[in-house]
């Protein structure tokens, strides 16, 4: 039995060879391989012009992180500190996409893919976060960009993903300091000059809520500040950084309509994330507490792109400690988006925990007065990816999509993340057999596709990730790809999942 099913894995690894092109033919007809069927899914039966492709971050991929120029940024800092990181790892090569970029995108060409939704590493182009140029990272762009254009995948550029230079959080604490807006938007100005005669598709900033909470709430990402931590503070800290996140993305988004969008013609937005959230009960204080959640989760972001302010709820709860927009910023900030990117991989159960209320302010997290849960009346909400926080809940994709429709005006929406991981000591052999990973994908594009059929504007849609790769605080010990790494030797090996994507983004293929 083993031999057999090693000699299927070796098959699908023979993306040359004419046989295993009709071998995969065949595997797709009726009566072939179980774990080949889509479900009914098909380029054919989402709209017209739906874009599918991969993402990524450049400090997940690329490597050469203190190499051919670049500066270090804050998360190079962090992983230094002993302990932070699983094993101690770095990501100086992860998976080294920097010299393997053609590798990579022949991959997603192969695999049908349309697009590929990657970041550019600030400290790469300007090493000290202003200032002088690094061309060398600049040459390795448009390299990228170049190729992707040559092989038919349309670029999506993010110009963050939590990656700050380094010298701006020595310079003047960072994200702390307002003076980080100006210098977000000259950087991203000079991409749109550099990049956007070929790139069509922006995004300033992937994941600000992680950014804020993570890095000034529990400090478990970079910079790592909290109250508990080394410096910081938990109950104040976190909204001045959001802030000050707002206000560079919309400085971003100013630069870009009046200087480049009426002669490039591209489009601009902001990445993210959320989760389908449910009351636990139907009593009234978990429908509350249900939308706390999603105020303090999304709302704290787009609430103001859409309306110009912070939802209600965080106004009452977090009052004077959340930082005020002039009529001014206002008005740069409410509209500032062509599209939103919504990275969606879960679902919970909220309750109200009924928890007194402290003495005084502690932390973002506390502020929103909830609880999670993972089953109700003894049933699971689903069972968990190798991440603690990663249920595989695919009525979450139908809700957080919904969600936003109904709530906010029903915007363009790109599906810019969605996944799951394995652990990351599985085996070549284990990792191939990814039937969990399809089967994960195949219920949350069904559930996309029926938001979608509601009315939902949805206009692409964006799996994490191509590759495993240097999952943050995990290190390598998270597996995310649709492509098996071996961390070793940095050979490539697509999975069934990746596969499972080929047959499904057939063009022409209508179900």
């Amino acid at each position: 039995m083993r031999t057999l099913y090693w000699s299927l894995v070796l098959s699908l690894l023979l993306l040359v060879d004419d046989a295993a092109a009709t071998r995969e033919k065949k595997a797709a007809a009726p009566g072939g391989k179980p774990w080949m069927d889509t479900g009914g899914l098909s380029r054919g039966v989402f709209p017209a012009g739906f874009t599918f492709g991969t993402a990524a971050s450049a400090y997940q991929v690329e490597g050469m992180a203190l190499k051919d120029g670049r500066g270090p940024s804050i998360w190079d800092t962090f992983v230094r500190r002993p302990g932070e990181i699983a094993n101690n790892a770095t990501a100086d090569v992860t998976v080294d996409e920097y010299h393997r970029y053609k590798e990579d995108v022949d991959i997603m060409k192969k695999m049908n893919f349309d697009a590929y939704r990657f970041s550019i590493s600030w400290s790469r182009i300007f090493p000290e976060g202003a200032g002088r140029v690094n061309w060398k990272g600049v040459d390795y762009y448009n390299r990228l960009i170049d190729y992707m254009l040559q092989q038919g995948i349309t670029p999506y550029a993010n110009l963050y993903h939590y990656d700050l230079p380094d010298a701006l959080e020595k310079k003047y604490y960072g994200l702390l300091s307002k003076r980080v807006v100006d210098d977000f938007a000259n950087y991203a100005d000079f991409c749109f000059k550099t990049f956007g005669d070929r790139v069509k598709n922006w995004m300033t900033f992937n994941e600000p809520r992680v950014v804020a909470a993570l890095g000034y709430d529990d400090g478990k990402f970079a910079p790592g500040r909290c109250t508990n931590c080394s410096a910081g503070n938990s109950a104040t800290e976190p909204y001045i950084v959001a802030h000050n996140l707002i206000l560079s993305h919309a400085s971003a988004a100013k630069r870009y309509r009046e200087k480049y969008q009426a002669k490039q013609k591209g489009r601009i937005g902001i990445l993210l994330d959320f989760a389908g959230y449910e009351p636990l009960t139907d009593s009234q204080d978990d429908k509350d507490a249900t939308q706390r959640a999603r105020d303090f989760h999304l709302g704290w972001f787009l609430h103001p792109i859409i309306y110009g302010e912070y939802p209600k709820s965080m106004q009452a709860i977090v009052q004077d400690r959340l930082p005020k927009f002039t009529e001014e910023e206002i008005k740069m900030v409410k509209g500032s988006i062509d599209y939103v990117g919504i990275n969606e991989y879960s679902g919970y159960y909220i309750f109200d925990p009924h928890s007194p209320k402290p003495t005084k302010p502690i932390s973002y997290q506390m502020d929103w007065n909830t609880g999670f849960a993972y089953a109700r009346n003894g049933v699971p909400i689903g069972p968990r990816a190798n991440s603690w926080w990663l249920y595989i809940v695919p009525w979450g994709m139908y809700n957080a999509v919904t969600y936003v429709k109904e709530h906010y005006g029903n915007p363009v929406i790109i599906l810019s993340e969605n996944g799951m991981d394995d652990p990351g000591n599985v085996t070549l052999q284990q990792g191939l057999h990814d039937t969990t990973r399809i089967n994960y994908y195949k219920s949350y594009m069904t559930e996309l596709k029926r938001a979608i059929d509601d009315g939902a504007n949805v206009i692409g849609y964006f799996a994490w990730s191509l590759l495993d790769n240097f999952e943050w605080k995990s290190g390598y010990t998270s597996r995310f790809g649709l492509v098996y790494v071996d961390f070793k030797t940095l050979r490539r090996y697509p999975k069934m999942s990746a596969y499972w994507f080929k047959n499904v983004l057939q063009r022409g293929k209508k179900n």
